[in-house]
């Protein structure tokens, strides 16, 4: 009797969704193929974030990244991966300006990438665009805290909910997004009895980044958690040191061109 191989299948919305308060959620972001597929044997989701403009694009902030290089680095995610759940973060300009506008731009992020998922910041007054998103077939993951691409209002990336007295405008964002049928909840840069509040207020999953362990999961920026990137936020925990290590390698490589040290022709053909 021949046996088959099982068909490994992707993390979907729901199943997510159904690990509140369950075994931690983890996720990476990931702009490539090569490191997602990587990724993807640990992650229960990846994030193509709008990072990806400061990461692999040298941009200051992320509010000049365009929707094509969404797409763009969405598709090569999806190509290398086959059990997380994919989501791609919608990028500055391009949900803001009306609900049916974000309904546009989402259904080609996801008709092009063909990911499970779109990421959208803004609490209560991207609630309304969140309810008409869900209710047209759009998962959406919700993202509140500090919002990258309000920092020229919030006057940089500055942690949230120092001062008690702002605690209820970021619950009343959490609650706002998630009533509205946001799957998930990213929670950025907040302090830690704030963002445990809110973890317990909400009945989606929250996932934060720089937000403390109650949440409900974590994320980091993969090249931060690398060690790649020259500077690095203090809550990040870095596992690997490859940015030093890939300049090794890479002054190893232009001293071996400049010593013609390379294999022989008996070497390569024989």
């Amino acid at each position: 009797m021949s046996s088959q191989t099982e068909r490994i299948r992707r993390m979907t919305v729901p199943q997510l969704a159904a690990r509140k308060g369950g075994e931690p959620i983890v996720s990476l972001t990931s702009y490539h193929a090569h490191t997602a597929a990587i990724v993807d044997k640990y992650a229960d989701f990846i994030l193509v974030g709008d990072s990806l403009g400061m990461v692999m694009h040298g941009m200051e902030t992320t509010v000049g990244v365009p929707l094509d290089l969404m797409i763009m680095h969405g598709k090569a995610v999806v190509r290398g991966t086959k059990r997380a759940l994919i989501v791609v973060d919608m990028p500055f300009g391009t949900y803001e300006e009306s609900p049916n506008i974000a309904f546009r731009n989402a259904a080609k992020i996801m008709k092009e990438t063909g990911c499970g998922a779109v990421k959208i910041e803004g609490g209560a007054r991207m609630a309304e665009t969140v309810h008409f998103l869900v209710e047209r077939g759009i998962p959406v993951m919700a993202h509140t805290g500090l919002t990258p691409q309000s920092s020229h209002v919030m006057g940089g990336f500055k942690t949230q909910g120092r001062d008690e007295d702002t605690w209820k405008a970021h619950e009343d964002d959490a609650k706002a997004v998630a009533e509205a049928g946001a799957f998930a909840l990213v929670l950025e840069g907040m302090v830690e009895p704030l963002a445990a509040k809110i973890t317990k207020q909400v009945d989606i999953p929250t996932i934060g980044i720089g937000a403390s362990v109650e949440c409900d999961g974590q994320i980091l920026v993969l090249e931060d958690m690398l060690g790649l990137n020259e500077w690095t936020p203090k809550f990040v925990k870095v596992y690997g040191d490859l940015g030093p290590q890939i300049e090794k390698a890479v002054s190893a490589y232009a001293e071996d061109v400049k010593a013609r040290a390379f294999p022989t022709e008996d070497e390569v053909y024989r």
